[in-house]
């Protein structure tokens, strides 16, 4: 039977937090903590493929002690077990270094059972870098499928999946070997209401909680902020984009219009002394 694993994480909401004007970063504690919406149709995917093929599902989340509500999010919307890794030595931790303790995770939830298939959402909203997934993938070599809007087909006898990944003017279909790791699109799927008797499960539900210690061969240097080679040097708001222009008339005399504000806008720049 299928065992897949569904990669999230609990983000800030980025509809209500605020930034700090002293020193331009996020103000966490202006915002609830929410479930990633990407990972949410992630876990949603898995659960769907669960009651088409059969198997199990299970979340994993790296984070503090709070985190725990995220999983409980996930077995709400029918995942069966979850998996956290929390510990100050994971704090700080850039995509590299998230990637590498998730990655451990994941070897000891292989010893537990198997892991076929795994599930990303395309990206958080709180990094938008939509790294951490393929770093996944690349330390267990296995495929990465990013950007995936659609299941065809698990086939779990055969051990292939096939997808349509997202371009830029339209989709590919994919066909991958099993294990491999898919980040997905929200537009898979719709997340519906939480049926109330996963409510109730999810209520009582205790996920598997792993420090550092709990883990099979790590390497210290690699968690955290010492395994994380970037640094955010400055953050700051953007500009308030300025109100555009109206075109009226015609096209041709829209078209002037247009032509119009390139010129000027060329002679500004040559001004300058642009080329």
């Amino acid at each position: 039977m299928l065992h897949i694993v569904a990669c999230i994480k609990q983000v800030p909401d980025t509809k209500i937090i605020k930034m700090n004007p002293k020193t331009n970063t996020m103000d966490r504690a202006s915002a609830p903590a929410i479930l990633n919406p990407y990972d949410a149709h992630a876990v949603e995917e898995a659960v769907r493929i669960k009651n088409r093929y059969g198997g199990t599902v299970s979340v994993l989340t790296m984070g503090p002690p709070p985190a725990v509500k995220a999983i409980k999010k996930c077995i709400e919307i029918g995942a069966d077990e979850g998996y956290m890794i929390s510990d100050r030595r994971f704090a700080g931790a850039d995509t590299l270094a998230t990637s590498y303790a998730l990655t451990k995770a994941l070897e000891k939830i292989q010893k537990i059972k198997p892991v076929d298939l795994i599930l990303c959402g395309k990206m958080t909203i709180d990094g938008d870098t939509g790294q951490v997934g393929p770093g996944i993938a690349r330390r267990l070599d296995i495929p990465p499928l990013t950007s995936v809007k659609k299941m065809e087909e698990v086939n779990h006898d055969t051990g292939h999946i096939i997808v349509h990944r997202k371009i830029e003017d339209g989709h590919e279909v994919i066909e991958s070997s099993l294990p491999c790791l898919l980040s997905v699109e929200k537009e898979i799927n719709e997340v519906p209401y939480s049926p109330f008797p996963n409510m109730i499960k999810a209520a009582r539900y205790e996920p598997h909680i792993w420090s550092v210690d709990d883990l099979e061969d790590v390497d210290i240097k690699q968690l955290g902020l010492k395994g994380s080679p970037t640094i955010v040097a400055k953050v700051w708001a953007p500009p308030k984009p300025e109100g555009g222009k109206m075109l009226e008339g015609s096209a041709n005399e829209q078209v002037d219009q247009i032509l119009s504000v390139i010129l000027e806008k060329k002679e500004l720049f040559e001004a300058k002394g642009g080329s």
